[in-house]
């Protein structure tokens, strides 16, 4: 199972290497070789040449993008023939046509990047006679077979499953705009195209590719990342419709986009919260690791550990950004947040912290960016969320999802003493501070990766001294909090202010 999932993961990052490497050629193309290439920009063969004898280091890098293509394309080709859930044939034929192209197409541009600058700040005449030779192996022979070797891809992803109708939609114009850039230098003189056309051809072709790279990737990750009810996998839902609306679910839900945005570092961020209210319940420990993902152990409470911990917290940031801005991050937002979390720790080490089941926010910036940057924040977002204290002391703390997938909450609550704890609280716990001191000084979240094998932590740091935390009474009304709790009564409390301060994530390898 193991090595399976090695090789799963490794025919992903070729999948992504080569949407990024092919964008890189592109841009390359655009910006260094198209004045130097038939069908180019270039008003005359005698420009070309110019181009290439005074930019020759231009030209030679223009080109090396794309002998990384040649190479990201056999990663992919051996790749494939490893997954044991992809075609045999399929893979087999894609490796042999990704070998057969490599040839004519990497001899071709070798030669080019060195016979041909010389010839081009040489002769003129020898160098356009010379091109006339190796552009076809490249153009021609070699994209040919990466043609066919790519037709293979989509037999072997379609017959695999990893498919969709768009993506059927999409190959027929792809492959067919792919088949006329090849052919075209290879028909007689009086049938073929204008470079200039061939040259538009494959502009498109390359583009289209892009996309159906993109598509294929989504379904390939989203085989081994099935939506799951809690967590980062938990389906996102914007609270609104319109262009944007879908747009905002298509990048929350993306695996692609999670898997590209994966190696950028975490930042340090910081926020002066307000009004924080949490609501904590005991639930059964049977029902609190329906919810816990592999890699991870409950933290059981009670003298038979039959109990677990669900906590909701709800507060107002304050200038919630980058803690580099300094003064600046007082131009920040500041948003309503709430944190639902079960308390879990890592079997190997046995450190504690949180996983969080869900989380949303009211500004869509800060829950895409905590979503697709974070490995452990399940970030949703609220149509409408207020804290409120109100003028008698007490608290009113709305969460309202609209039509999203965040969690909702009504809570109406005021200040009172400590409750004498009974019952599971009793058996849990000695007194209301002994709740207090396992619930709250939790400064770090911890999330699992089973694919990847690793856990991660985000570490936080919050300092709320015990004292601060003011025993609360009153009403809890929530439908996602009842699909947990149940009927379970709540035990509520209140801290006027943190200073929040996210340090890191840290990865650490798991069985």
């Amino acid at each position: 199972m193991e090595r399976s999932a090695s090789r799963d993961r490794t025919l992903e990052w070729a999948l992504i290497a080569n949407f990024l490497v092919h964008g890189l050629a592109m841009a390359a193309m655009a910006l260094f070789l198209l004045p130097a290439l038939p069908g180019g920009n270039a008003p005359s063969d005698a420009a070309r040449v110019t181009y290439i004898a005074e930019h020759a280091w231009l030209f030679r890098l223009g080109w090396l993008p794309w002998q990384l293509c040649a190479v990201a394309d056999l990663a992919l080709a051996a790749a494939m023939v490893r997954v044991r859930w992809l075609p045999r044939l399929g893979t087999a034929l894609v490796l042999v046509f990704t070998l057969i192209a490599v040839v004519p197409d990497q001899y071709a541009q070798a030669l080019w990047i060195t016979r041909g600058v010389e010839l081009a700040q040489t002769d003129a005449g020898a160098y356009l006679a010379f091109e006339r030779q190796v552009f076809p192996l490249t153009a021609a022979w070699g994209a040919l077979f990466y043609t066919l070797a790519a037709l293979g891809w989509t037999y072997s992803f379609a017959k695999a499953g990893t498919w969709s109708r768009a993506l059927t939609l999409l190959s027929v114009p792809l492959w067919s705009v792919m088949g006329i850039a090849v052919v075209s230098p290879l028909l007689p003189l009086a049938m073929r195209p204008s470079s200039a056309f061939v040259s538009a051809a494959n502009g498109i072709g390359f583009t289209l590719l892009q996309v159906w790279l993109v598509m294929v990737t989504e379904k390939v990750l989203k085989r081994a990342r099935p939506e799951e009810s809690w967590g980062r996998l938990a389906r996102w839902k914007y609270p609104g419709a319109g262009p944007f609306a879908r747009a905002f679910d298509y990048l929350a839900n993306s695996r692609f986009m999670g898997a590209l945005l994966e190696p950028l570092p975490e930042i340090t961020m910081r926020s002066d919260i307000s009004h924080v209210v949490y609501v904590n319940y005991l639930i059964p420990a049977a029902r609190a690791q329906e919810m816990v993902p592999k890699g991870l152990t409950l933290q059981r409470l009670g003298p038979d550990g039959a109990w677990a911990l669900f906590s909701f917290l709800t507060y107002q940031h304050g200038h919630f950004g980058f803690a580099f801005l300094g003064p600046l991050r007082r131009l920040m937002p500041s948003p309503v947040q709430t944190n639902w979390r079960i308390h879990v720790a890592i079997p190997e080490t046995n450190v504690g912290g949180i996983y969080f089941l869900t989380n949303a926010v009211t500004h869509v910036v800060p829950a895409l960016s905590a979503r697709l940057l974070t490995e452990g924040m399940p970030m949703h977002v609220l149509e409408r969320g207020t804290v409120v204290r109100r003028e008698d002391g007490g608290l009113s703390v709305a969460l309202d999802a609209g039509a999203g997938s965040a969690p909702d909450a009504q809570l109406e609550l005021r200040p009172g003493d400590a409750p004498e704890l009974t019952g599971a609280w009793k058996e849990c716990f000695p007194d209301w501070n002994a709740f207090l001191a396992y619930c709250v000084p939790q400064d770090r979240a911890i999330s699992s990766q089973p694919l990847r094998g690793r856990v991660s932590r985000q570490e936080i740091d919050l300092g709320i001294p015990l004292s601060a935390c003011v025993p609360l009474a009153g009403s809890v009304t929530s439908r996602r909090a009842k699909e947990i709790a149940g009927d379970a009564a709540p035990l509520c409390f209140y801290v006027p202010s943190v200073n929040f301060r996210f340090e890191k994530e840290l990865h650490e390898r798991s069985e």
